[in-house]
């Protein structure tokens, strides 16, 4: 049997990068995905690559109403909820005495606003044992320039996941927090775009010599929702080729 036959899971940001990468892994182990967005575009350019059993609902993080219509979407037309992925992120590389408060509240909205209110409207709709996994960053644990509203952001995630996997350990709920490193997305092309040398100088940084892959974190997020972490609530999992064990940034 596959590791997540007939669960159904709801993946904010699962129409790019490393949301549409989990979407991908849960649908080959036999998941019901739920893909939310922003993006009408993306959201069907996910569609029609993963295939199989998948929904997208367009919205926002930052709406009640749009998280509402999420979860009452996913059950309309699945019946029920064991999986929950607040992958929806955004970042800005701002030097601290440049940070405005619109750029502050940009991200604070988004990485974690965002990602409490996908999570609180989840609750009613999730099934006992459910697993929910909140992406963080590995810019929670390392210090890294002109991140200060981002990393801050991403260490209340890793810290939410720890309160809340204690809150709900009363309706058999676990929570955990992936931090992924630096990953091959969109937005890690558009970097390289204007900088070609970026590339080599992350990968010198890195333990492991390379740039994970979306897969990378997939898998991890496979494990966090499947059965085999029964006994796992409230930690944070590193996914970052050693990248905050050597810390170095450059």
């Amino acid at each position: 049997m596959k590791r997540l036959q007939d669960k159904v899971a709801v993946i904010t940001g699962g129409n790019s990068g490393i949301g549409k990468g989990i979407a991908k892994r849960f649908a080959e182990e036999g998941a019901k995905v739920v893909i939310f967005g922003r993006n009408p575009e993306t959201l069907l350019q996910a569609k029609n690559e993963i295939g199989g059993m998948i929904l997208t609902v367009q919205g926002d993080v930052t709406q009640t109403e749009d998280l509402q219509n999420l979860y009452a979407q996913s059950i309309s037309h699945f019946g029920k909820i064991d999986i929950v992925v607040a992958n929806s992120g955004v970042g800005e590389r701002i030097h601290a005495a440049n940070v405005t408060e619109k750029n502050f509240d940009y991200m604070v909205n988004i990485n974690y606003r965002g990602v409490y209110f996908t999570v609180r409207h989840a609750l009613e709709h999730l099934n006992p044992n459910a697993s929910i996994i909140l992406i963080a960053s590995c810019a929670a644990t390392v210090t890294l320039k002109r991140h200060s509203v981002y990393a801050s952001t991403k260490a209340a995630v890793v810290k939410l996941a720890q309160n809340f996997a204690y809150d709900l350990s009363d309706l058999s709920i676990r929570v955990n927090s992936i931090s992924p490193g630096y990953i091959r997305t969109p937005i890690f092309d558009e970097r390289l775009k204007q900088d070609p040398e970026y590339l080599a100088r992350r990968e010198a940084n890195i333990p492991l010599k390379r740039i994970g892959e979306p897969q990378d974190i997939a898998n991890a997020a496979l494990f966090l929702a499947s059965s085999e972490s029964s006994y796992i609530t409230g930690v944070d999992l590193l996914v970052d080729g050693g990248y905050s064990a050597s810390f170095l940034e450059g």
